[in-house]
This record gives C-alpha cells, sequence and structure tokens, in this order.
C-alpha cells in the first residue's frame, strides 16, 4: 500500500544534469520527511538531502550542496531531486525514502524506493 517509486535516472556527461522523481502512493507526502540517499558498489548507502514536512526546511550533505535541490510538490505528491554540475563521482543508485515528519541523516526510513541508476561518465 506504501510504495515510492522513483524515475529520471540514466546516463549523462560530466557537468550535466538530471531531475530524479519520487512518486509516493498510499500516503500524503506533505505529511513525510523525504530523504535521498545513494550507493555505490562496494559502498555504505549514503545520505545526500531531506526535506522536512513540518516547514520544509531542506537538508543537504557537504558532497552534493551547491550542487543538488530537493524540492516537494504536494498537488501531485512527487518529491524531486535536481542534480546539476554531475561529476563522476556521483555515479551509484539512487533511492529515495520517507519517515514520518522530520528528517535524519542515518537510515530510520520506513519506505524506501527501488532506487535508481545514475552513471556520469564521458
Amino acid at each position: 500500500q506504501l510504495q515510492l517509486v522513483e524515475s529520471g535516472g540514466g546516463l549523462v556527461q560530466p557537468g550535466g544534469s538530471l531531475r530524479l522523481s519520487c512518486a509516493a502512493s498510499g500516503f500524503t507526502v506533505g505529511y513525510y520527511a523525504i530523504g535521498w540517499f545513494r550507493q555505490a558498489p562496494g559502498n555504505e548507502r549514503e545520505g545526500l538531502s531531506c526535506i522536512s514536512s513540518s516547514d520544509d526546511t531542506t537538508y543537504y550533505a557537504d558532497s552534493v550542496k551547491g550542487r543538488f535541490t530537493v524540492s516537494r510538490d504536494n498537488a501531485k505528491n512527487i518529491v524531486y531531486l535536481q542534480m546539476n554540475s554531475l561529476k563522476p563521482e556521483d555515479t551509484a543508485v539512487y533511492y529515495c525514502a520517507a519517515r514520518f515528519r522530520y528528517c535524519t541523516p542515518r537510515l530510520d526510513y520506513g519506505v524506501w524506493g527501488q532506487g535508481s541508476q545514475v552513471t556520469v561518465s564521458s
């Protein structure tokens, strides 16, 4: 019943941009904090960004600050991650995740998307 479905990943050259979408069903994203994470092969899953349901407060990891922007469209029940100035080290599987109200950098999210591959290469 509670699902997050991701789309928008793909192959992009260094310096390019992609926008990931995270569409919710079975719940209203306006009442939940939505986090973005990524995992490259052999690495632990790392937190990148989050948008809180309380006042749309946003958070960013140092590795993506100034390049990535998280936003929410409550009417469409979709959360977006706009990724600009992409680097090869951004290559990973990207996940969105939901928890009630407030953000956390830890993996304490109850609902996860299926993952979307982002590859940054020449």
